[in-house]
């Protein structure tokens, strides 16, 4: 196979989209933010990355709360709308008609139609360049009862979880194996 190379450059994917809450002073706005991730299993942690001239940016760092909430392909086009509009000019949330739920472990709120949130406690920020990496605990989760199954394992595979590459949304698609499947022993 033959690969091209290029100068370094910010290409990675997929990954999924998120809707990002923040509050202060009453007021919530929401963010989409393409990267976040783990960062460790114990403790939970997690990061964001927000350009400082993004409005929600003021607030998380004034703050040190937001709650990642992620969307599923039915929520594809409020996704965009919320990454390309400010909420220094338009309340998002109302236009995109999303419902709200009270945080549990932090001052802001969840997005009600996402199937699942974490909210998170900021613990550091790092000055990246173009972005701030807001790295931070996860104190919380909160999962639609509709993807818990009766053993209490979340199937978000049947959420149609949304995808973002390379500037393009994906519905999430077929299941193609699970964690240690590749050397899981076959039954005789």
């Amino acid at each position: 196979m033959s690969k091209r190379v290029w100068k370094g450059s910010a290409l990675f994917g997929p990954v999924s989209p998120a809707l990002v809450t923040c509050t202060e002073n009453g007021r919530t706005n929401v963010l989409t933010i393409a990267w976040t991730g783990v960062m460790s299993s114990k403790p939970p942690m997690t990061y964001i990355s927000v350009r400082p001239e993004r409005f929600s940016y003021g607030m998380i760092d004034r703050t040190g709360e937001f709650i990642i909430n992620f969307p599923t392909s039915a929520m594809a086009r409020e996704t965009d709308f919320c990454g390309v509009r400010s909420g220094r000019d338009t309340d998002k949330l109302e236009k995109c008609s999303l419902g709200l739920v009270p945080g549990t472990e932090v001052g802001t709120s969840a997005i009600e139609q996402c199937p699942l949130s974490l909210e998170c406690r900021v613990r550091q920020k790092i000055d990246m360049g173009s972005h701030t990496a807001f790295i931070a605990e996860i104190v919380a989760v909160q999962a639609d009862e509709r993807y818990i199954d009766s053993k209490g394992k979340l199937n978000l595979n049947q959420a149609g979880m949304l995808a973002y590459l390379h500037g393009e949304y994906f519905a999430t698609g077929r299941k193609c194996g699970s964690f240690g499947f590749s050397v899981k022993k076959r039954r005789k």
